[in-house]
Parts: structure tokens; sequence; C-alpha cells
């Protein structure tokens, strides 16, 4: 178990370090499973005990990745973050 912890870790930080260059995203993964990797790490920009206006998801996006609303759809989508029907406001799923 710990060989297959230990390469699933590599293969996060493989992934990491292919798609940033220090804070910054150079490009959404086309592949799912990168993109999950991804998501996943910028879900943890995101304190699951508060909730969020859509202009604060987007400046938090938007210091990644100029393209905001794409990461913050497929943060919605992937069951990273929820909104409320309007999407007036937003949360970390935990």
């Amino acid at each position: 178990m710990g060989e297959l912890l230990d390469a699933a870790a590599r293969e996060r930080e493989r992934v990491i370090n292919a798609y940033f260059t220090g804070d910054k995203l150079k490009i959404i993964p086309a592949r799912q499973r990168r993109r999950l990797v991804v998501l996943e790490l910028l879900a943890s920009h995101f304190d699951p005990t508060r909730t969020y206006s859509e202009p604060e998801v987007n400046a938090i996006l938007e210091a990644v990745y100029p393209d905001y609303a794409a990461l913050r759809r497929y943060l919605v989508d992937h069951g990273f973050l929820d909104r409320k029907t309007d999407g007036s406001v937003y949360w970390r799923k935990v």
C-alpha cells in the first residue's frame, strides 16, 4: 500500500510541476486525470469553513490563470466547489 501511495504522490508532483510555474497555471490539462490533480490543488485555495461570492472566487482563480470562468466551472462540475443555484454564493465541498 505504501508503494501505491508513493507512486500517486510522485504522479501528483509531476503533474503540478508540468502545469504550474510557481503559483501560475500555464494551461488547463486536457486529460481529466491531470485536470483533477490541478483542480484539487486549486480547491485548496478555498477555506471549507466559509462561503465566497462569485467575484471573490473569480479573483482567487484569476490570480492563478486568466480564464477564471473555465476554472470555476471545472471546480463546480467536478465537485470541488458547490454553489447556490443562482451562482451568488460558492463554498468548498469537503
